[in-house]
């Protein structure tokens, strides 16, 4: 454990006792690698043994897998110059075993797309309507402005759904990508999420008074973030702290976590609930500053 721990590429977190506590540590994303030292491993190496030891990484980002499991196997073996013997290592991967990048890529696709495409359809759609007069049918009319917002984000929110659904089922049987998780629970919080983002495209078509602008604002606060912010390419903690802060303001890292929990691990509201009730707070939020943004005029 010390061999391990002393050397700067790995930090001891914690000590684990049972196999459960493992499972958790590493669907919650808690743990990059955990090193299983058997029973009595002190006298197997006082009998000058081979005793096995056993590496357990999670897979989700194959770059860091692959890096982890390759500074453990160097260590390993540096152990056997110590005095006493050497170690066997015994390497398994979880929920990514081939180490394919496509399987992490094509779940974190899932958030990227729906915050990229949906607001901006959104925004243009709207303000198409302020450029070409027919919005102030709606400021005369009776509804009020939350009844408004609610009504645009339900088509919108539906079609986007559709969407993930189309991009599900591509990553699933056209790139083969493993789905281990419930597909109830990812339509259940894709729907959260799906309103999360229309609900931005409704709020910037409400500061916007062009197609033009809208489609620049949008792309700005949905489409850069998404790729850059979200830890689909870049894993988020491996960011420096101040981008880590400003790239939790943005709701689709929340989404990537789920997406690709329920996918690569099969993991529950019991491990993403946190994920899912911030993605619920940004989407009450959103509803509420468009709504109050969108002021009634009488025509």
């Amino acid at each position: 454990m010390e061999h391990f721990s002393a050397h700067e590429s790995f930090h001891l977190s914690r000590s684990l006792a049972t196999v459960r506590e493992v499972e958790q540590a590493l669907q919650r994303s808690q743990l990059d690698l955990v090193l299983v030292i058997p029973a009595g491993l002190n006298d197997s190496l006082l009998r000058r043994e081979q005793p096995v030891i056993q590496v357990l990484v999670d897979g989700t980002y194959s770059t860091t897998a692959l890096l982890a499991a390759g500074y453990a196997e160097a260590l390993a073996a540096s152990f056997g110059t110590a005095p006493k013997a050497s170690l066997r290592l015994e390497t398994r991967v979880w929920y990514n075993p081939s180490l394919k990048s496509v399987n992490y890529v094509v779940p974190g696709l899932y958030a990227v797309i729906l915050l990229a495409f949906p607001p901006l359809l959104t925004a243009l759609g709207i303000v198409r309507e302020k450029e070409s007069g027919t919005i102030q049918s709606i400021f005369a009319s009776p509804l009020t402005s939350s009844e408004f917002i609610f009504g645009k984000l339900v088509p919108y929110s539906l079609i986007a759904l559709l969407q993930m659904l189309i991009v599900v089922a591509f990553g699933y049987f056209w790139f083969g990508v493993p789905f281990r998780g419930s597909v109830v629970f990812l339509l259940a919080a894709g729907l959260i999420y799906v309103l999360c983002t229309v609900g931005i495209g409704l709020l910037v078509s409400t500061v916007t008074h062009t197609q033009l602008t809208a489609m620049l604002l949008a792309l700005i606060v949905t489409l850069m973030p998404s790729f850059l912010f979200s830890g689909l390419l870049f894993p988020i903690f491996t960011m420096p702290a101040l981008l880590q802060l400003y790239a939790a303001i943005f709701p689709g890292r929340y989404f990537v976590d789920i997406s690709r929990g329920i996918a690569l691990k099969g993991t529950g509201i019991d491990i993403v609930w946190l994920q899912v009730l911030v993605l619920a707070i940004y989407t009450l939020a959103v509803f509420f500053l468009a709504s109050r943004r969108l002021k009634k005029k009488v025509a």
